[in-house]
């Protein structure tokens, strides 16, 4: 076998060779049609910005094998485009090929129904070229039409989706600057544009906090919203009277896009602090602002200076809206201006933004006050030891040329131009990064060490704490470590959140006294306090409101667990402790939160699941080339997707108390005794009580029920678990991953029913024996549970789901 190119004749023996020959030879002879403007700064994004050569995307041929004697010499370009994108489609099935400049006409709606939902099937799942092609192939020839109400194909119904025009739908784009011969662009979303998109979404103004709010509880202030904290008050004092603030929250992370992290982007986004938190940590409520330019130099301060350039494009309607704004809000028009409130960003982001030096080895390591590198573990430093920055002192040393004195970067800072904001306190500690990442990873890593070195067999001491970890059951949302410790380096923070609730009965009573007379020993009882301590801590952290008792008690959980800390790992940690993240729990958190309001408002555990909306799945489905405007094109066809769904799909849903899963049986109510004889020596000895209790507690449930009653040939099913309306999974079964699961379970009784259990404060536990589902109009969805302590047992073992 042979493949020919029909353009310079050559014959090649592998099909590899052949392609990418085909590749280099076409773009020998295509003719190129873009002309860039290099003096337009900033022009509209759309389809048209493509313009490479029509190459068809029919998929006609599966192959092109090309033997001496076949006539090759009529093949078309475009047949040959055609083949070279079936081969690349057939060694990677998920390429997205994007649409050529097809000329289709701009618009705002598709040409018909049955064109639309198509469209919008393909985004929805993600269809590629050839699979969409397939499906148009299979309309047309069982619909009986005359003329099909389908695109040609996908690539163009690509086209169309692309050229459709919505003004909050519009990326745009910037030259940012020029480096070695290389454009870098900014593809941004106009920030005015980005806050009317937020507010379009049904319900987020629900709730929309407009003004200060003096939240208190007995004489004393509380801080849950960022509009109970005193940046936003300090804030709106400053601006005119009558008008309003609206509080930008941004979030930057840069991220890979490929799993062998050879590619990065670098999304910003967007979303408001008059939104409640509880809404405004969901997804809707947040915008992506759009992509920030990487820039690979050897020079930093270029590097530096073109993150702060593109920040300065984003945010600069802030500085220009010297008059505010005018926001349509619960249906009325309101004055607003327009304020940068918090900034969300790992440490190294953090860094970023206000410019100062990253290393944790400077003599100034943190960016939000002067505090000195030998007294980053120091946790007994006084208020006038902790010096914060601010923009006028960095301002001075930067026009005084003496940043290095500082650990400022000598590039200007944009943030010192922008109204109501100290960038270095703006930059609030996160707490996914600052605990579940950092402080609580280093205290893992520690106590490993700990056991190494100090014990003659401390290796075995981390091979119990692995078998340990890999013998806790399982439990619905706690991670099962299977392998131990042995991949601590690629836990996520979640399964570090997991780990928390399980190391302090870990380590309790893993080891004896120090009976070698070790130098620094450090008993099991200290390091058992330690994981109490920070238990304790991580749990008021999560708090939803604060007081000021409340930050009182929280303030002594941080000291606490941090003098426990620093003696038990000061001699084990190679840095002598000198962590920065450890310096900003301690000393910063606190006022963060009576500025900016409640940790959970500015934590990035609801911003990274973004990213894959935003960046890993837009690349995953392109065809990595020109990649950010390839993305934008799929996150507009994906927004318009949804927009066009809500305003065809009925909203409303049949509403589902619960859903069994994993049926285990069925059978009709007159068989139930037989069939339970059949099965008893089959089943765990605590379904065997569910089957002999079964029939007279159905009974007991049915008297309950006025009017009620069930015929002989009603069928049952009993399932092995079933998942609540509020998400709980309860189980009762004799196989779950090799292991019997009956679960334990907790009943708030009403008043009536609390007369006939020991209860505790109205609660009553128990363990579920049967889950049935009777099949009857509508059907009873009933867990059969063995309550303990139990003083009347005929109502005590069937309950309602």
């Amino acid at each position: 076998m042979s493949f020919k190119c029909p353009l310079c004749m050559r014959i090649f023996s592998q099909r590899f060779a052949y392609t990418q020959h085909a590749q280099k030879c076409l773009k020998n002879v295509e003719v190129e049609v873009e002309e860039d403007d290099d003096n337009n700064d900033s022009e509209k994004y759309s389809s048209e910005m493509d313009t490479r050569s029509n190459l068809s995307s029919e998929y006609e041929n599966d192959k092109v094998e090309v033997n001496d004697d076949n006539d090759v010499q009529n093949m078309s370009f475009d047949s040959i485009g055609s083949a070279i994108s079936e081969m690349n489609s057939s060694e990677e099935p998920e390429i997205f090929e994007e649409p050529k400049n097809l000329n289709t006409k701009t618009c705002t709606d598709f040409p018909n129904d049955a064109y639309k939902d198509l469209m919008l099937l393909v985004t929805k799942y993600k269809i590629n070229n050839k699979g969409g092609n397939e499906i148009i192939r299979f309309f047309n020839k069982h619909s009986n039409l005359t003329e099909s109400p389908l695109p040609k194909n996908i690539e163009q119904g690509r086209a169309f989706m692309n050229n459709m025009k919505f003004s909050n739908l519009e990326f745009s784009k910037v030259l940012i600057t020029k480096h070695e011969d290389k454009d870098y662009f900014l593809y941004y979303q106009n920030l005015i544009q980005c806050i009317k998109n937020i507010l379009t979404v049904p319900d987020i103004t629900q709730n929309f906090a407009l003004s200060y709010e003096n939240y208190e509880y007995n004489r004393e202030s509380i801080y849950s919203e960022q509009n109970t904290g005193k940046w936003w008050k300090t804030t709106q004092e400053s601006l005119p009277t009558g008008s309003k603030l609206l509080s930008i929250i941004l979030y930057s992370d840069a991220t890979t896009t490929d799993t062998l992290g050879k590619s990065q982007l670098h999304p910003i986004y967007i979303t408001l602090g008059n939104i409640p938190i509880w809404r405004r940590n969901k997804q809707d409520a947040k915008q992506l602002l759009g992509y920030l330019p990487i820039l690979e130099a050897a020079n930093k301060d270029l590097v530096r200076d073109t993150f702060h350039k593109s920040l300065r494009h984003l945010l600069e309607p802030i500085i220009l809206l010297k008059d505010g704004i005018d926001l349509f809000i619960n249906n009325e028009n309101t004055w607003f201006y327009p304020r940068v409130s918090t900034i969300i960003a790992d440490w190294p982001e953090a860094a970023s933004f206000c410019l100062v030096y990253k290393s944790s080895n400077s003599n100034l390591p943190y960016h939000s006050c002067l505090v000195k590198r030998e007294n980053l573990a120091n946790i007994d430093l006084s208020v006038n030891d902790v010096i914060l920055r601010t923009h006028d002192e960095m301002c001075k040393h930067f026009e005084n040329d003496t940043q290095r004195s500082v650990c400022i970067e000598s590039v200007h800072n944009f943030f010192w131009d922008l109204p109501n904001i100290n960038i270095y306190l703006a930059t609030v500690p996160d707490r996914m990064h600052h605990l579940d990442l950092g402080l609580f990873r280093y205290q893992i890593i520690f106590t490993c060490d700990i056991l190494k070195s100090q014990h003659v067999n401390g290796n075995k001491l981390v091979e119990e704490v692995d078998r340990c970890l890999a013998a806790i059951p399982r439990f619905s949302g706690i991670k099962i470590f299977s392998n131990g410790l042995q991949s601590i380096a690629r836990l996520t923070a979640s399964e570090y959140r997991s780990l928390m609730k399980v190391m302090i009965f870990v380590i309790d009573n893993l080891y004896d006294e120090n009976n070698n007379e070790v130098d620094n020993f450090v008993n099991n009882d200290d390091l058992t306090k330690l994981y109490e301590y920070w238990n304790e801590m991580y749990i008021l952290s999560r708090y939803e409101e604060f007081s000021e008792s409340d930050l009182e008690k929280f303030n002594d959980a941080i000291y606490r667990w941090a003098r426990m800390f620093v003696k038990a790992f000061k001699f084990v940690s190679p840095s002598n402790l000198k962590l920065p993240k450890l310096h900003s729990w301690v000393y910063h958190i606190i006022d963060s939160i009576r500025s900016y309001g409640a940790i959970n408002g500015y934590t990035t555990e609801t911003y990274e699941s973004l990213h894959k909306y935003f960046v890993k799945i837009p690349y995953r489905i392109s065809n990595k080339k020109d990649v950010e405007p390839q993305l934008l094109r799929t996150i507009k066809r994906q927004a318009i997707s949804i927009r066009m769904s809500q305003h065809s799909v009925n909203p409303t849903k049949t509403p589902r108390t619960c859903k069994f899963f994993a049926r285990l049986f069925e059978f009709s109510l007159q068989d139930a005794n037989t069939f339970f004889n059949e099965k008893k020596d089959s089943v765990d000895n605590k379904m065997q009580t569910g089957f002999a209790r079964f029939i007279s507690c159905l009974d007991s449930y049915l008297d309950l029920l006025d009017g009620f009653t069930i015929i002989d040939e009603t069928r049952i099913n009993i399932y092995g678990s079933v998942t609540l309306e509020n998400g709980a999974i309860m189980r009762a079964t004799n196989r779950y991953h090799n292991k019997v699961w009956f679960s334990d379970i907790a009943i708030s009784m009403d008043s009536e029913e609390s007369n006939d259990y020991i209860s505790d404060k109205g609660l009553c536990y128990g363990q579920a024996l049967l889950l049935a589902e009777v099949l009857t109009d509508p059907p009873l969805n009933l867990a059969l549970i063995q309550c303990y302590r139990v003083y009347t047992w005929c109502r005590s073992h069937s309950t309602p789901i």
